[in-house]
This record gives C-alpha cells, structure tokens and sequence, in this order.
C-alpha cells in the first residue's frame, strides 16, 4: 500500500512540479530583463527547489569519458561484458593508444570492484572507478532495481548475489583482484572462500574490503543497533511493499529504495535541511558554482532502487542479526563457507575513523576469519578523519588510501610474478 501512496504522491504533485518548472524556466531565460533583480533571482531559486525536490530521479550516467594517467589524456568508454536480468558486468575500456602514449605498455591487474546493493546505484562509486582507472583494468557490478524485473524472472537472494560475483570473476580471468565497496563484503569473502576451496583459476588474486561489515556486532552503529532491537517479523512486516503498475516489476515484493532513503535522511535529517536552505541562498546569491556542487551530490544521493525482499531480508537475518558468518555458521546452497581455508589470497581492509555505518572492527574481522592466509598477504588500514562515504570517495581516498590499496595490489602481483618465474 505505501508504494501504491507513494506513487500517487508523485502523480499528484505533477501540477506544482509543471508550475515550477515553467516558472523556473521563465525566471531563469537570458531574454527576461528582469532575470537579474533581487525578485527574479528570489523567484528562480524558489522554483528551481521546488522542481528538485519533486522529480524523478532515475539512474545516473558515470560520465567517466576519460582519466589522466601520466599527464596523458586517455579516454574511457564503459563497456557491458556480462549481464543477467539481475545484474551487468561493466568494464572501463581505456584507449590503447592513449595507454601507450602515456608510457604504459603492460596490461595492468584486473579489478573488479563490487558495488553495493544497498538501495543506490553503483555510480555512487564514481569516485572510486576513477581512482582505480589510473592504474588497472577496472570491471565494476551493476545491479539491477528490482522494479524494473519482471515477477517471471524468479527471485534474487543471497545465494543468488553470491553466484553473480563468482560468475564476475570468471569473466575476469585468472587471479583478478576484487574490491567489495560496504554491503557486499560478506559476500565477497563467501565467494572467494568457495572458489578457493574448490581450486578455481579465477578465484581471486586479492580482496579489498572497504568499510564492510564482516562482523556488524561489532563497533556497533545506529543502523547496527536497529537491527538487533526490532524483531526479524518487524522487517518483514514494515520495510517490504508490493511494486505497482506500471512498472515491468509489477506484483513483486521489494524493499522500496525510497524507503532506504528516508532511513538515511532521518539520521541526519537537519545537515540536509541545512544543505538546501543553503542551496537556496546561492541560487538567490547567483552563486552558480556552490549550487553545482549542491546538485551534482543530490542527484547521485536521491537516486535509489529496490531490493528484492528475499535479499534484503535474508541480508537482515544472516548478516545483521544472527552474524552467521563470523560465527563460522554460514551456508551457501547447503554448503559450508569456511574462510579460514583460504590461503593464497591477499587481504586488504580499509575503515574510516568516523564510520557512522560500519563502526571501526567490523570490517577488520576479515583478518581473525581469514586465519589461513599469511601474515605478509594482511593489511589493514584505518583512515583518520573520515566517515563512511570518505573511505572510498573524495580528497582522502584518491590521496590516502587508494595509493595504499594500488601498493597492495602490486605486491600481491609481484608475489605472482616471482612464483611464475621460479615455475
């Protein structure tokens, strides 16, 4: 019933939202005279909020058409290798011409990073594909809203989003290096503890776990302890709604993103009121660059999908309530997942100091879990001064910790190298 609201919310609001924009577009025209005065500046921004805030906001594009590597240009296309009615595999194809010219002539380590599903899109991670563009080959998961799934294509769990990043690596080729972004660390861990037990060509090289929550008991969060106090029939009960026409989804049971949304937004409900006042006043102020920025955050940060409800729930009950994992109590499809018979795989954890998702311990589990892997394929790293969206975006990643992450790769590379060479 909510999403049916919900919707009905959108299609109400469609006569204001009209309003605005003509207003906006009125106000906003280099041929109105009076676009400049105090009352037309007042007018424009008033009418531009007011569109924003009732919108749609779809996907949006990475806009990644090129990365600087060695003071050299070189141009990028995103490119669809794999895919599933659930997900695609899409991978960075830099220029090789332009490689060359900027002095790189080997083919660089294969990574793949895994993008939450967690109710953004994985063009949250912009920022990060950039990063890693300067130095590797870079695939990254893109999931899809369940919405958009027609019922006929069956469910998505966790077993199911387990098999998908397996697939993933096998696309990549032998020992890729794989680079789990907050929610989907469990499941990383899980698929290469599989693929190692079993010998796998493509199991991965190393894993980068980034402010994931491999143990959520501990450091525990607001969003931690949400899960601990409702009962697992509250979830079921209040946070899964029926997708309604005219989607292609239509009839299937989902944890709305727009629902997703809210939860984050109440936690700091004033910093993003504050935010848009603010933004008001630079329209009003003709500060046009501070307004960009504005947008460009919100138009990622309000874009949201659904999760279906079996993922969601099953994330809720395996990962945040029973910790089966950490336990050494996890199944996949009837088989147990034993981390700790992993031994040839690096492992890499990066936490933020200020974490407000991933409290500081919870990623760096992956350690005591991985107890076969050598000392000298560990490392971990604690940011100082960031919280969760700063361990893999912004100022501090690119400068801080993604130079600490491409080191580790290449040690991991190197150590192939050496044992092929003795071979």
């Amino acid at each position: 019933m909510l999403y049916t609201l919900y919707e009905a919310g959108y299609y109400a609001s469609t006569p204001l939202r009209l309003a605005a924009l003509a207003t906006r577009q009125f106000w906003g025209s280099p041929l109105n005279p009076a676009a400049d005065t105090e009352l037309g500046r007042r007018l424009f921004a008033t009418s531009d909020l007011i569109t924003n805030l009732t919108r749609r906001y779809g996907k949006p594009a990475w806009g990644i058409d090129q990365v600087e590597i060695g003071g050299q240009d070189v141009r990028v296309r995103p490119v669809s290798v794999w895919s599933s009615p659930w997900a695609k595999l899409t991978h960075f194809v830099r220029d090789m011409s332009d490689l060359r010219r900027a002095g790189r002539r080997e083919l660089e380590p294969a990574v793949l990073i895994v993008a939450p599903l967690s109710g953004h899109y994985a063009t949250l991670l912009r920022g990060t594909v950039q990063a890693f563009l300067q130095d590797h080959e870079v695939f990254v998961t893109e999931w899809a809203n369940a919405r958009d799934v027609p019922v006929l294509e069956g469910r998505f769990d966790l077993d199911d989003y387990i098999d998908h990043i397996r697939e993933m690596l096998r696309v990549l080729g032998p020992r890729p290096h794989v680079v789990a972004v907050c929610q989907p660390g469990p499941a990383v861990l899980a698929a290469a503890a599989l693929m190692s037990e079993d010998g796998e060509e493509s199991r991965p090289g190393s894993m980068t776990f980034m402010g994931s929550p491999i143990d959520a008991r501990l450091s525990p969060t607001v969003t931690n302890r949400l899960a601990e106090e409702r009962p697992f029939a509250w979830f079921e009960s209040n946070m899964v709604y029926t997708v309604p026409g005219p989607y292609p989804g239509m009839g299937r049971r989902v944890y709305p993103g727009f629902v997703q949304l809210a939860s984050f937004m109440s936690m700091n409900l004033e910093k993003h009121q504050e935010a848009h006042l603010r933004y008001l006043q630079h329209l009003m102020d003709g500060d046009g660059d501070s307004a960009d920025k504005h947008l460009e955050f919100y138009d990622e940060y309000l874009s949201v999908l659904d999760l279906t409800e079996e993922f969601y729930l099953q994330t809720v009950d395996v990962v945040f309530q029973r910790y089966l994992l950490p336990k050494g109590e996890f199944f996949h499809r009837g088989r147990h997942v034993r981390p700790d018979r992993i031994a040839d795989i690096g492992l890499m954890t990066v936490e933020g100091e200020n974490d407000d998702i991933s409290g500081i311990g919870q990623t760096q589990a992956a350690h005591d879990l991985c107890s076969g892997i050598p000392a000298e394929l560990k490392e971990d790293w604690v940011q100082p001064h960031v919280g969760h969206y700063g361990v893999f975006n912004g100022k501090r990643f690119r400068e801080e910790i993604y130079p600490r992450v491409r080191a580790f790769i290449r040690r991991i590379e190197e150590g192939f190298d050496r044992t092929r060479a003795a071979a």
